[in-house]
Formats: structure tokens, C-alpha cells, sequence
């Protein structure tokens, strides 16, 4: 009898022991999945020390049950491996896979048995809705006339299964917003980034929740630009300002040198600051806060787009595109916003110094830099002509002058198309106000930059 109970208490305990050791399974959906459509692709992150030895996934709908993924692997319950890193597992979910799905709610469904004694089988499941119909889009027939750095306005017609619709040029991306007096069309202005190849066909999309998308083109002709390539010479004493001025501290910019942190700001923050910029298309009314044409002042020193050589003991020391204009003022001279709008940015933005954006409404923004000081925050409402505050040179400013820039849903355009009283009826009114006369559909050619409004006086540094 003794033998015998030595003999369970030397299987029991060990397979106890390997029992109480057995690990569960932490399941993460990747991203959480809320929609499927036709073929939506699905990402699994599994996390057990011991790893697993089956993975299955299936979809439940209507009391009916569709497999996607029953995927096994060797087991190891006895002698079991340690310390395995999580695993992502892909599949995809949808009527590609089972054709006898609905459009509705289903229950997607993840399935894990562990690789150790135990072989503890752990679930994850989240609701999801099936869309199953496509989008459709139809554009408009109009002619659409489009300066390089410069925008437009398409109407469209959006129709199926959609969520999101507007206007793709390239990597960039516009949204549309419902067409006033036309609530089955909506509009997109868009811009023609001045950093895209001329070979770049803008088209309409309308994309579902799914993922599906639904794409046409319409008639464009695009004016090709050449902008200014421009050598700038800069010193120590110039660096030094702007080095300190921006980041005293080292804590923004860090480096070995004076050289080399400027260096760094004039790339990798020029850069996080113009995404800052960027991101501020999504605080914007859906209506026309504009009134008439945008107000120019100042003399135009440096041009939206030019490419500036950064010269530096006679060498090249960097390269960067200067995207809006340089218009000079004198030292406290009051900074007048372009045109009504509300502020949604008044505070330092690195390179721009302090610096106000103001929403005019549909993702058109201005931008105003450099300046001495700020008279308005955030929210509030500003009509054309109103002082902003006063002109000055912070941040990466070699002299006393207002950085003037827009940007359309996040992409910086020339302004000069917004100081066009015409232009903004012919291109961009007219197609808003659907009792207006149809415009004349002549191309509307704005002039390059850098052929009008040369800079006066002497010459400064420019950011």
C-alpha cells in the first residue's frame, strides 16, 4: 500500500506542479477590428510564455458559425519551451472567406489552446458589422484649371456603401464636405502640392468602413512650376540668435556645436513643425468664414516654395523649401489677419517663432509667423484687417517680417490665388452657390511665384 501511494505521489505531484505552472493566453486584436467587409484583413497578437499549439478563428452570425484560421502547430505538453515572445497571427475576415455571410451585425471570434500541460484554451471575440455593398463616385463634369503649389475645387457624387469621400493627388489627401443646396453631392478643395511630379492624375474617391474604395478621375489641366532656387548665406552671429532664442535649454535641439543644432532645427523641426501645422486642419468649421478676397500687405521678399541653399563659410551646409511668403513690416507694426476666421493656434511654433493660425473654414487656414506679439487666443473670432498683434523676428527670423502661409486641409499652397478676387469667385464661389451663373470656364492661370512683388530695400535673412 505504502508503494503505491509513493508511487501517485511521485506521478500526482510533478503533474501538479506542471498543471499549477501551465500559463493562459493574453489575446489582443490588432487594430480593433470593428468592421468587415469583403476580405478585411485581421491581426492577432497572442502572448504566452509557453507559446500555443492551435490558433482558430471564426465569425458567428445568426445563431451560424464561419471558419477563418485553424492554424496548429507541434505540441509540447510535457516538456515545454520558456520565455516565448509574442506572436502576431494574420488572417483575413469576410464574405471572401464566407461567402454565406450578411451585411449586419456578427461576432468575430479568436481561439487559442496553449502549448504546456494545462493546454488552457483562451478566447477574445469583439462585435463587429459587416459591410458587404461597395461605394460608388461620380465627378463632376467641370474643367478643372490647377496651378503647380496651387488649389481647386471638385464636386462629386458619392453613392453604395460609404463612409469618407473627397479628393486624392498623390500621397495627399482632401476631405469633402456636403455641397450647400445639394445634399446627395459634395466638395473637396484640394491642392496640387508643389512637391509633386506633374505627371500626378487627381481623382475623386469614396472610400466604406470596410476599407473598399471607389475611385474616378475628371478633367484637369495642370500649369507646371518652376520655383526659385536661391543660395542664403548664414554666420555665427546668425545662428547663435536663432540657437538661443529657440532652444536656450539644448533640450529641443541637442548637438556638439552651434552648427549642428541649427542644422537640426532647420530640418527635423521645420519638419514636426509644419505636421503641427498640418494637424490643425481638423479644427475647422464646415462653412465659409472668408469674405472677399484674402488682404496682401507688405513687400514680398522671399516666395512661397523657394529653395534655399544654406550657405555657410562659402559651403553648402543644407537645403530647404520656404513654404509661404516673407512680407516685410517694420518692428511692432501691427500684424492684420487676412481675412474672417477664428483662431485656432496662438502660441510659439518653433521655427515660426510665435506664431497665430486662423481657420477661415472648409480646412483653408492662415498662417501668420515671426511675430513679436500675440493680441488674440485661441477661439476667437477675427474679422479682416484686425491686428493679430505685432510684427518681429522669433524664431528662425534674421529680420523684422511676417511669414504669411495656407494651407488647405493641411497642405501649404501659394497664397497668391486667395489675393485674387476673381480667382476665388471663378474657381471656388461660383461651384459653392448652386443658384450662382455657371463660371466662365477659361483657365484661370495664376503667375508664378517670383514674377511679381520683387523684394525692396535691403536684403535680410529669411527663414
Amino acid at each position: 500500500m505504502k508503494i503505491i501511494i509513493v508511487l501517485v505521489l511521485i506521478v500526482a505531484v510533478p503533474a501538479a506542479a506542471l498543471f499549477l505552472m501551465s500559463s493562459s493566453t493574453v489575446l489582443t486584436v490588432q487594430p480593433d477590428v470593428k468592421v468587415i467587409g469583403l476580405a478585411t484583413p485581421v491581426k492577432v497578437q497572442i502572448a504566452n510564455p509557453h507559446g500555443v499549439r492551435r490558433v482558430s478563428a471564426h465569425l458567428e452570425q445568426n445563431g451560424a458559425s464561419f471558419p477563418l484560421l485553424d492554424q496548429t502547430s507541434p505540441s509540447h505538453r510535457l516538456f515545454w519551451r520558456k520565455q516565448q515572445p509574442p506572436q502576431t497571427v494574420s488572417f483575413e475576415a469576410g464574405r471572401n472567406k464566407a461567402p454565406n455571410l450578411k451585411e449586419g451585425d456578427a461576432r468575430l471570434v479568436v481561439e487559442t489552446n496553449a502549448d504546456d500541460f494545462r493546454g488552457s484554451t483562451d478566447t477574445a471575440s469583439v462585435t463587429v458589422k459587416v459591410i458587404l455593398a461597395p461605394p460608388r463616385v461620380t465627378p463632376d463634369d467641370a474643367q478643372h484649371y490647377i496651378n503647380q503649389g496651387g488649389m481647386e475645387l471638385a464636386v462629386l457624387t458619392p453613392g453604395g456603401s460609404w463612409s469618407e469621400a473627397g479628393v486624392k493627388v498623390g500621397q495627399y489627401t482632401f476631405r469633402s464636405f456636403p455641397l450647400p443646396g445639394r445634399p446627395d453631392q459634395r466638395f473637396a478643395m484640394f491642392a496640387y502640392s508643389w512637391d509633386l511630379p506633374a505627371d500626378v492624375t487627381p481623382m475623386v474617391y469614396a472610400r466604406n468602413q470596410a476599407g473598399t474604395e471607389a475611385t474616378a478621375r475628371f478633367w484637369f489641366r495642370l500649369f507646371p512650376k518652376k520655383f526659385r532656387v536661391r543660395d542664403l548665406p548664414i554666420d555665427d552671429a546668425f545662428i547663435q540668435k536663432v540657437v538661443s532664442q529657440i532652444d536656450p535649454d539644448g533640450s529641443k535641439a541637442p548637438g556638439p556645436d552651434m552648427l549642428s543644432r541649427f542644422l537640426k532645427m532647420n530640418s527635423e523641426m521645420r519638419r514636426q513643425n509644419n505636421q503641427q501645422l498640418a494637424d490643425l486642419r481638423f479644427k475647422t468649421e464646415e462653412k465659409v468664414l472668408w469674405n472677399g478676397p484674402f488682404l496682401h500687405w507688405g513687400k514680398e521678399e522671399s516666395m512661397f516654395a523657394d529653395v534655399r541653399n544654406y550657405m555657410y563659410q562659402g559651403k553648402k551646409v543644407d537645403r530647404q523649401v520656404h513654404l509661404g511668403f516673407d512680407l516685410s513690416d517694420t518692428q511692432n507694426a501691427p500684424v492684420h489677419v487676412a481675412n474672417d476666421g477664428r483662431v485656432v493656434w496662438a502660441a510659439d511654433l518653433g521655427i515660426y517663432g510665435n506664431c497665430v493660425v486662423v481657420d477661415h473654414g472648409y480646412a483653408l487656414q492662415s498662417i501668420y509667423g515671426h511675430m513679436n506679439r500675440i493680441d488674440v487666443k485661441v477661439g476667437d473670432r477675427v474679422t479682416k484687417n484686425q491686428s493679430l498683434g505685432a510684427a518681429g523676428q522669433t524664431g528662425m527670423a534674421g529680420g523684422v517680417h511676417v511669414h504669411f502661409s495656407m494651407q488647405i486641409d493641411g497642405v501649404q499652397i501659394n497664397p497668391r490665388e486667395w489675393w485674387d478676387e476673381h480667382w476665388i469667385h471663378d474657381r471656388i464661389m461660383s461651384k459653392l452657390d448652386p443658384n450662382a451663373p455657371k463660371a466662365d470656364p477659361a483657365p484661370v492661370e495664376a503667375q508664378s511665384a517670383g514674377t511679381k512683388g520683387k523684394a525692396a530695400g535691403k536684403h535680410r535673412r529669411r527663414k
